[in-house]
Parts: structure tokens; C-alpha cells; sequence
């Protein structure tokens, strides 16, 4: 998975859609319709980040993963956004488990923030997610052990009124699982993140087998990833990138520097293996990198020769021909390994006439601008670069069209939600399903918040909707950013900050001496004098006009007002709008 932009309508400042003039429950319970299972998306529907979804059948309730959403270019210092959980607050005594479908960060990347909130309930997962949660929860000091439960697609457990199993699928990290939840109410499959790969690398191939066992139990509900919907055909295989990547060891004589998304570990395993086979020894940069690599390598997911990987001390022992450095950064990322060897601004690495760069990934929507600045750096410096525009280098975890279509005849389940994707995804997604033969009365596009309720008989949305306002995690503070504060960031970034302060005599309302002028992000003031000393003359003026209206005078309604005249003021000089600050200091 990767993050990608919400195609939807949205302000300057945040998202806006149709959906936020829905009627929003807060904490009071919402009645059943008489329908028997719930399905409430709290993130994933409506972006391909941030997965959180809620099967729920009586008083039972089971979470299927845990996911953060990368900040969009409107969301000046937010660290990331996870889900709102409110809907589930006042029912965490229901909470039965959460089931983490795999160990990429949109899938896990909550769970340290969300688990206290919600009372603590046991995580079932794979061995290798398992190992990626406990390495994230190490950079949050003091907070409490997370329970977790090792399961394979071979478990079956007990969670309340459901009995959960699960399946193999192929993704681009290893330990991923679909998911069967049997209730009263039927079956529901929730595919996670997956695709069809028949050659795979450093994993087994889906199980068709187990799927068609799965699709002859008369399965009510399929909620299936939307990512690859919007292409046709079958997503390449990873037999034939690791080819094509040997085609670029066999020709390179200097380092190659090869840049990945960081727990790509499918990726990652194939530049090892070609590095081990061509005499190349491995050198890991990017603090994400080196976290997941080991995380694989002390569980066994990565197969790596002794002596392979080398620290950064050995560098100078190894001859450029013989180097591979696997690296973060292919997203364009300003402090990412990649554009800091770019720009000579790593610690012990510089790029050298004879590297050539290897880019292994897609390019996240948003990042394509980041991307061409990075890859304009390269192309001055670098001897050669590969990019999958170029030549198949990279395959995407997600499945596409046709293979889609393959699923859905497969499972051919009675109802299909689509998840996992922006709006025009899961539109894609459902068209799909019904040219596959699922009826248009028994496809549902449900989008963040909405509640989805079925039983064998019928499936509606409810008009009611649970809270999925964004929660935006700034430092320490986690929801405490709202859209006022990103307002006012944005602002500052833009037309940056402009700072009077005047001291004025509380008995007379007199402004003693000249006020002072900081400006930040606006003008410079050795070249703005005569607007500054307009500025410094219509201060003077609204403070002592109005306080001569005022007895006693109201400082709060002579701020306002200093800010409201003054920002008119410069946008008439400027048709800038910077932040005024009026800061007036009684004497």
C-alpha cells in the first residue's frame, strides 16, 4: 500500500464533501434496523491509507486493522492522522479483538495510539506484523505492552458470535491474511491487501484451492481492495522484476544505489539475493529501512549470507564495483536517504559519476513533482537511472482488473463492498463486481463513517453515520491540531506573520512613542519604510480613536479592531494576507 491523494472535493484547508452534511452520531447508540451484521469503515473507504474497519453482529465486535494516513500537502506540520474511534469508545467492553491483516504502517500504524482508548483488546496477527508492531510501540516510551496473539492462515478462533479463519494472499510483504468471519448473521470475506502472483519471490502463491473451498460455503459479503481497480489486466509478476532487475547487475560496473519504499521486503530480498550472486556486498540506509530489514532478518523473513549486509565502517574496504546501498527516498522525500546522497548532504555517502540509481516503486499521487525534482538531481550526477517507466522494475502489492474479476467469481459472494481506494476506486471496483453478476441492488459503496447493515435477506446503508472526523497526530499531541490551527499554519506558510506592539496609557488611551513592527514571512522592512510608516500612523490612529469611544477601555474589542483595519491595510497595499498579530501592552 501506498498513500495517495483523496479524489473528492476539497477547500484550501482540509477535506469537504457531501458526506459532512450526513447526519453524525456522537455517543448515543444507534438502533439496529432490524438487519443483523454491521460493517462500519472508520478509514480506507474513501483513501488507501488509514484501514480501519468494524464487523459488528449483537453486542460482538471485531476490528480489522489499525492503520495512520500520511499528511496531504495541506496539513503543514502534522506528523500523520489516524482514525476517530469514538463510534467504538462506549463500546470497548464489545471489542472481541483486532485482527491486523499485515505489517504495513497504513495497517498498523494506529495501534499505539488507539489501544489504551480502547481498552487493551488482544491483536491476532502473523509473525513478522507482530514483530513490526512491537518495533513501532519501541518509540512510544511508557506506553503500556501490546497482547498479541500469533495466528496463520491455518488458525481458527472464537471471538464471540464470530468464528474467524483466514487465507494466504499475496501482497509485497511477507505474513499477509484474508479473513473469514462467520456469524449468525453469514459469511463475510475481507480480502486485505492482495494481489495474484503465481511466481512470487520469498513466499507461496495464493491458495486457489482454499479460495474456491471459501466461495462454495455460500458467502454473504465480500469487502475486497479497490487499489489496482482503476487498471486493466493482471498485476506483473515478482519472478519477472527479479529478471529484469539481474538485466541491471549484469551491466552496471559501479554502485548501485537501488530506492525503495522501506518495508517492501519482497524488493528488498531480490536486490540481496542479485547483490549475493554478482559479489555485491549490501549496505542498508534510511532509519525505516534498517528498523524493518531487521525486524525480517531476526524473524527469518529475509535470507541473507553472512557478511552480506556491512556497516557504514566498512565502506571504505569495498570497492564501488562491488557495492549495492538499498535506500529510502524513492517518494522525493527532502530528508530521505536518497535526496540527501543527492544533494551531498549524507553523512558518509556522495554520489559518484559511475552510480547508477535504481527507482523500485510507484510514485505515491502527490509526490510526482518531489519525484522529478529528485530524478533531475540524478540525471546530472549519475551515470544511469531505472525507473519502472522505463522498464519493469516494480510490481505493485494491489491486484488489478482482471484479476479482481477473479476474485469476486471465485468468492461469488451475495453482497460486495468495496474498500481500500478513493471514491473513483471503489466506483471502479464495483462496476467490476457487476459485470462479474452481482446484482446492483447488492453492491454498496460505502465511504468513511457510514454504517452498512445486512443479513441473507437484504443489505442497506443506514441514513445515520459515526464520527470520522480526522484525528491528527503533531508531536505529543494527538487530535488536539483542528482545522483552525492548519488554517492559520497554512496562512503563516503563505503570506507569513506581521507583529505590532504598541504601549498605549490605559488612562488616556495614548500611544506612547513609535509602535513596533516585526515582520516574518511578509515584507522585508529595510526595503517596505514608507509602508511601514503608513502602518505605524493607522495604528496610531485606530487605537486612540477608538479608545477615545471607550470608558473604560476594552482591550479585547481594540485588538480586534487593530486587526481587522490593519489586515484591510495591507492587503490594500499588497493583496497579501498575512497573519496580524496586534500585541498592545497597558501602561
Amino acid at each position: 500500500m501506498t498513500p495517495t491523494k483523496q479524489l473528492e472535493r476539497r477547500t484550501k484547508f482540509g477535506r469537504r464533501d457531501a458526506r459532512q452534511h450526513m447526519p453524525v452520531v456522537q455517543q448515543r447508540p444507534i438502533a439496529s434496523s432490524g438487519l443483523n451484521l454491521r460493517f462500519v469503515p472508520l478509514g480506507g473507504c474513501g483513501e488507501v491509507t488509514r484501514s480501519c474497519y468494524v464487523y459488528e453482529y449483537k453486542d460482538d465486535i471485531v476490528i480489522v486493522d489499525m492503520g495512520l494516513q500520511f499528511p496531504e500537502e495541506d496539513m503543514p506540520g502534522i506528523d500523520y492522522i489516524i482514525p476517530n474511534v469514538d463510534y467504538l469508545r462506549p463500546k470497548k467492553k464489545n471489542i472481541r479483538g483486532i485482527i491486523v491483516t499485515h505489517g504495513h504502517l497504513d495497517h498498523i500504524g494506529a495501534i499505539p495510539h488507539l489501544l489504551e482508548p480502547l481498552g487493551y483488546p488482544v491483536i491476532y496477527t502473523m509473525p513478522l506484523t507482530r514483530g513490526m508492531i512491537l518495533k513501532r510501540q519501541e518509540d512510544f516510551k511508557g506506553s503500556s505492552h501490546p497482547k498479541i496473539e500469533l495466528v496463520d492462515e491455518n488458525s481458527k478462533l472464537k471471538l464471540g458470535n464470530f468464528d474467524i479463519e483466514f487465507f494466504h494472499v499475496n501482497h509485497n510483504i511477507p505474513n499477509s491474511l484474508g479473513i473469514v468471519l462467520k456469524s449468525p448473521a453469514g459469511i463475510a470475506v475481507h480480502t486485505g491487501d492482495w494481489k495474484f502472483d503465481h511466481t512470487p519471490v520469498n513466499e507461496k502463491p495464493a491458495d486457489i484451492t482454499r479460495l474456491k473451498e471459501i466461495g462454495s460455503e455460500d458467502v454473504m459479503l465480500m469487502v475486497s481492495d479497490s487499489t489496482g481497480s482503476q487498471k486493466s489486466g493482471r498485476t506483473i509478476s515478482e519472478a519477472e522484476i527479479q529478471r529484469n532487475l539481474e538485466e541491471i547487475f549484469l551491466k552496471t560496473e559501479g554502485r548501485l544505489i537501488a530506492a525503495t519504499f522501506s518495508s517492501l521486503l519482497t524488493r528488498v530480498q531480490q536486490l540481496i539475493w542479485l547483490s549475493e550472486k554478482y559479489g555485491r556486498k549490501v549496505l542498508i540506509e534510511g532509519s525505516s529501512m534498517k528498523s524493518t530489514v531487521a525486524v525480517a532478518q531476526e524473524l527469518g523473513y529475509l535470507k541473507v549470507k553472512s557478511g552480506t549486509i556491512i556497516g557504514k565502517e566498512e565502506l571504505s574496504h569495498v570497492a564501488s564495483k562491488n557495492l549495492t546501498i538499498i535506500c529510502t527516498g524513492a517518494q522525493g522525500e527532502d530528508r530521505a536517504a536518497l535526496m540527501r546522497i543527492a544533494n551531498n548532504e549524507h553523512k558518509y555517502l556522495q554520489l559518484e559519476k559511475d552510480d547508477s540509481v535504481i527507482f523500485s516503486s510507484s510514485v505515491v499521487p502527490g509526490n510526482e513533482a518531489s519525484v522529478q525534482r529528485l530524478k533531475d538531481i540524478l540525471y546530472k550526477k549519475a551515470k544511469k537511472i531505472y525507473h519502472s517507466e522505463s522498464m519493469d522494475i516494480h510490481a505493485s502489492g494491489h491486484a488489478q482488473g482482471d484479476d479482481l474479476k477473479e476474485m469476486l467469481e471465485i468468492i461469488n459472494p451475495k453482497y460486495f463492498i468495496p474498500m481500500h481506494g478513493t471514491y473513483f476506486m471503489l466506483k471502479l471496483h464495483a462496476d467490476i463486481a457487476m459485470e462479474s453478476g452481482i446484482k446492483i441492488p447488492n453492491i454498496v459503496i460505502a465511504e468513511d463513517g457510514d454504517i452498512v447493515e445486512m443479513n441473507k435477506n437484504q443489505i442497506k446503508k443506514l441514513g445515520q453515520r459515526v464520527p470520522v472526523n480526522l484525528v491528527m497526530v503533531d508531536g505529543l499531541g494527538v487530535g488536539d491540531v483542528k482545522e483552525v490551527v492548519l488554517r492559520d499554519r497554512q496562512m503563516l506558510a503563505e503570506d507569513g506573520i506581521f507583529v505590532i506592539i504598541a504601549v498605549v496609557d490605559s488612562e488616556t488611551g495614548k500611544v506612547k512613542g513609535s509602535p513596533d513592527i516585526i515582520s516574518r514571512g511578509f515584507v522585508y522592512l529595510r526595503e517596505s519604510r514608507e509602508l511601514l510608516a503608513q502602518a505605524r500612523h493607522l495604528i496610531k490612529k485606530v487605537i486612540e480613536e477608538s479608545s477615545a469611544q471607550m470608558h473604560p477601555i476594552n482591550w479585547t474589542f481594540l485588538r480586534d479592531e487593530l486587526r481587522e483595519s490593519l489586515g484591510k491595510f495591507l492587503f490594500r497595499k499588497t493583496e497579501r494576507r498575512p497573519m496580524v498579530l496586534p500585541v498592545i501592552i497597558e501602561v
